[in-house]
């Protein structure tokens, strides 16, 4: 029997986070070893109900099914959750690239207050109304014209330049994420974006380096991040995922919403060519209704339509990046959608590049339940490896839910200013360089709804 504690009070290695995913809420706690790697020591997962393409729109019943997944998981091992993290995504998530610069008095050395200040002044650039600012990501810096500077501090220079990567989120669907936290009388200590969770769980050093996309297909969602030099390059959320291939299945085949998640997960293929002709699933009448007979080709084929759809977004993601000549190691899919038969050749034949399923056990130490080595948890797991490493952070991200916070504001109002005021207010500029792709991607998705 454990000893009941407060998680995050008294042991302060033990790390809870809540997925909120389109078809499944998953909660996991772990603890985080002394060699950086992570113990898993629980995780129950319940039907999700409330979400639409990773979107709270129902926060009853989010709250109900949220309350279920706590009160096992603290009845398995007896503790009593107070703080947790939570993944976010849905198709409101938007990036774009953004590059700033500040001026360096009489060319002295920049210190990290220069670069702190640098990055703070990421969260004041103007947004759409009703977007808020979730990530700031640097990607490199450039020091009077020399430019790829990983570390500008130590350097002497005029102008420090820095190239950063801007995770956008619409303000109503944090804020409710937000409520159904607190509506279980959790605190919710940040959120953290769903693809960068599941890059931590299986993507490994040396693909970020050599440039690696990620593929996350989800219930509701496909999560994309393209890493290149060790650095995340480029985020999306595309509103597809694998409920879409169950609809397309249950019209298709005219059968039952349940009938057709079982068809897919069961007997389901990625490509026609390489089903059997002479095999059929047979699916029992309903109410009267004689049994149905559904040949395993044209099972694939309908799937293989939709599953090419997503890679052709997916492709489109890629080269928005300007990275898709710099993918060295090709594509790693996870999700509970790389479980599908014969998808990984789906994808390399669509997008020539080499494909291989991530797994999210390669961070893990001690006994890890089974379900761990799923990709599925792929994005459960990376959430708590993520909130190890935001303790170690120097820099804490503004506020969620409010303006800049009241530390940073404290800390440059009590740090000596080098730069002139006239020139404090426009030391930044904003990079649209997608802007108008962007706003393009969006209205087909909502077109794509409409129909769906």
């Amino acid at each position: 029997m454990y000893k009941r504690i407060d998680v995050m009070n008294h042991e302060p290695n033990l790390i809870a986070a809540i997925d909120i995913g389109t078809t499944k809420i998953v909660a996991i706690v772990g603890r985080k070893l002394e060699n950086g790697k992570l113990q898993l020591l629980g995780m129950e997962q319940v039907p999700s109900i409330g979400v639409k393409r990773g979107v709270v729109l129902n926060i009853d019943e989010t709250v109900a099914s949220i309350k279920v997944a706590i009160a096992r998981i603290e009845s398995k091992l007896d503790i009593k959750l107070k703080d947790v993290y939570v993944g976010i995504a849905g198709q409101h998530i938007k990036s774009l690239r953004n590059r700033g610069y500040r001026f360096i008095e009489n060319g002295l050395e920049i210190n990290q207050d220069d670069v702190d200040n640098l990055f703070i002044d990421n969260y004041k650039i103007p947004v759409e109304a009703g977007e808020k600012i979730m990530h700031v990501i640097p990607q490199d810096y450039i020091v009077d014209n020399e430019m790829g500077v990983k570390n500008p501090v130590g350097m002497s220079g005029r102008r420090l330049e820095g190239n950063f990567h801007i995770v956008l989120g619409r303000i109503a669907s944090v804020k409710n994420i937000e409520k159904c936290i607190r509506r279980v009388a959790l605190h919710l200590n940040d959120l953290i974006l769903e693809p960068l969770a599941s890059s931590k769980s299986v993507l490994t050093e040396e693909e970020k380096e050599a440039g690696v996309v990620l593929v996350d297909i989800g219930g509701g969602t496909t999560d994309v991040a393209v890493f290149y030099d060790g650095i995340i390059r480029h985020t999306a959320v595309i509103p597809f995922g694998g409920n879409v291939v169950t609809s397309d299945i249950k019209e298709g085949c005219s059968v039952l919403y349940k009938q057709a998640e079982s068809l897919k997960v069961q007997f389901g293929s990625a490509m026609g060519d390489a089903a059997r002709e002479d095999m059929v699933v047979t699916i029992p009448g309903i109410a009267g209704w004689e049994p149905k007979e559904i040949s395993f080709k044209s099972l694939a084929y309908i799937i293989q339509a939709r599953m090419e759809e997503i890679i052709d977004y997916v492709m489109f993601q890629v080269e928005n990046s300007g990275c898709y000549d710099k993918v060295g190691a090709g594509i790693v899919l996870t999700g509970g959608g790389a479980l599908l038969k014969n998808l990984p050749q789906l994808i390399k034949y669509r997008s020539g590049l080499d494909v291989r399923i991530g797994l999210p056990d390669q961070c893990l130490e001690g006994d890890v339940p089974p379900k761990a080595h799923l990709p599925n948890y792929s994005t459960s797991i990376g959430l708590v490896l993520s909130a190890m490493e935001r303790p170690k952070r120097s820099i804490v991200e503004p506020e969620l839910f409010g303006e800049v916070e009241p530390k940073w504001e404290e800390q440059q109002r009590a740090s000596v200013k080098r730069e002139k005021p006239k020139k404090e207010k426009s030391n930044y500029k904003t990079g649209n360089l997608f802007s108008g792709i962007k706003n393009g991607i969006v209205n087909i998705f909502d077109e794509k709804d409409v129909e769906m």
